[in-house]
């Protein structure tokens, strides 16, 4: 819909509603919706079995991050688990938070608990694609806890024949003191790491996004571009609760604070 699309929703009029049907109609309209569900399902679980069989290529492991004690190498990044994958977040050298990409901030956002990972021998980490205090610096202003390194004294070689400054996610695995890239994925690839939109997807509105196929009159994201539609007022939507609770985001490289 555009701004002139006279099916658009009046800011002042509530959104379209679904037809009502009494019960026996709707279980029935779900059944039939479920029977594609459980195909998408089995589809997804033939895909990942495909991927479990894909080849790896190896990559040097001694390619050099920057970690919080200065220069770590790949398979450090590693802790000592067998498997490492890897988070390359997109990065604006030299820009504030609000202008960081709004993309790699709610997937990120998403990650919290790590154990289940570690408990099958997996690390998880970021990569960010920026210089390492500028972007710890965000880091700490989003609260998050997870292994953070800077990508950037080898983003080339990391992403050899990808677009270096997009998001990826990248897998790799450890055989001794040798490095393997088993996957890698980009662009709504990503969207593994995300719940937000899992559940949402599961309601009657959906994503609300320009994109979608819905029916004349549901409500969509009027509040940001539709190139930007996780922005709300000017800033990557999880930012906001960070400012609220009095946290600085400035990211000039300096001495660490307290926030």
């Amino acid at each position: 819909m555009t701004e002139n699309d006279s099916s658009a929703p009046a800011p002042d009029r509530a959104p379209a509603l679904p037809p009502v049907a009494d019960r026996a109609a709707f279980e029935a309209e779900l059944h039939a919706l479920r029977i594609r569900e459980k195909a998408h399902t089995r589809e997804g679980d033939a895909i990942a079995a495909a991927r479990r069989r894909l080849p790896m290529v190896e990559v040097d492991a001694g390619l050099e991050l920057t970690g919080p004690d200065g220069p770590v190498t790949l398979l450090d990044a590693f802790e000592g688990r067998r498997q490492l994958i890897a988070y390359y977040f997109m990065w604006h050298d030299g820009h504030e938070a609000a202008d960081q990409c709004e993309g790699c901030t709610w997937v990120t956002n998403q990650v919290r608990e790590l154990e289940f990972l570690h408990s099958r021998d997996i690390t998880y980490a970021v990569f960010c694609q920026g210089p390492y205090e500028e972007s710890r610096r965000y880091r700490d202003f989003m609260g998050w806890e997870m292994p953070w390194y800077s990508a950037l004294p080898s983003n080339d070689e990391l992403l050899t024949g990808r677009q270096v400054g997009s998001m990826h996610i990248v897998c790799y695995l450890r055989e001794g003191d040798r490095v393997y890239e088993t996957y890698w994925t980009t662009l709504r690839g990503v969207e593994v790491m995300d719940y937000d939109y899992a559940l949402i997807d599961l309601t009657v509105y959906g994503r609300q996004e320009l994109w979608e196929d819905s029916p004349s009159g549901w409500p969509q994201t009027m509040d940001a571009p539709p190139e930007h539609p996780m922005r709300t007022n000017g800033r990557p939507i999880p930012q906001w609760s960070r400012i609220e609770a009095g946290r600085s985001d400035d990211l000039t490289p300096g001495p660490r604070r307290n926030t």
